[in-house]
């Protein structure tokens, strides 16, 4: 009992972390493309206090722990970002939506990594730790590229568009939410988003 609450707050603080380091490579890229809005703001830090969203870094992975969900995901507060001061604002809005996305990608492949060469005596729960770390980061990276406002694929496809249909398709990141829930339900409830995670998992471990 006790291992298994460990485990349980263990993967919370690596979700709460991959979260964060997403959160900070959006804003650290924006810094080196000329906006330094997120690091006058104070978020470019690892303090979790700074980033937590309350619905969801809290409340959302609390729900689907107690629904006994096989998928954990959530996200932390957006870091403030100034297209009018970036260079080149629509390419660089386009590399600070990227930036998020591809720090979950190489936290999944580092996770993966440190499953493949694991020595054979590692302890049960720290393999399933480095598993559930690796999980959890390829669900970020999925989640984040949905090309749904305000998630990051919107605004990698919103950097495609032209600037009129930009501005009416970014303006639906109001209903987002209610969008992006019901689809990761259905993907859940029907096995596709965690047959894909799978799929995604062991090629990494074993590529």
């Amino acid at each position: 009992m006790v291992m298994l609450t460990l485990a349980k707050v263990l993967i919370f603080v690596v979700l709460l972390f991959s979260v964060i380091l997403h959160e900070v490579a959006h804003g650290y890229t924006a810094l080196r493309l000329g906006d330094p809005t997120a690091r006058d703001a104070g978020r470019l830090t690892l303090n979790p206090f700074k980033h937590i969203d309350p619905f969801g870094t809290v409340v959302l992975p609390l729900l689907l722990h107690f629904a006994q969900s096989p998928i954990l995901i959530g996200w932390a507060k957006p870091v403030p970002v100034n297209p009018s001061l970036l260079r080149e604002p629509n390419k660089a809005m386009m590399l600070v939506a990227a930036s998020g996305p591809l720090t979950n990608i190489t936290l999944a492949v580092l996770f993966a990594l440190g499953l493949r060469y694991l020595p054979a005596s590692t302890t049960p729960l720290f393999v399933d730790l480095l598993v559930f770390s690796c999980y959890i980061n390829i669900i970020l990276a999925l989640f984040n590229l949905l090309p749904v406002p305000p998630l990051d694929g919107s605004k990698l496809l919103a950097g495609l568009l032209p600037v009129r249909l930009r501005e009416s398709y970014l303006r639906l990141g109001r209903y987002g939410i209610f969008i992006v829930l019901p689809f990761v339900y259905l993907a859940m409830k029907y096995g596709v988003l965690t047959t894909i995670v799978e799929g995604i998992f062991y090629f990494l471990v074993r590529a």
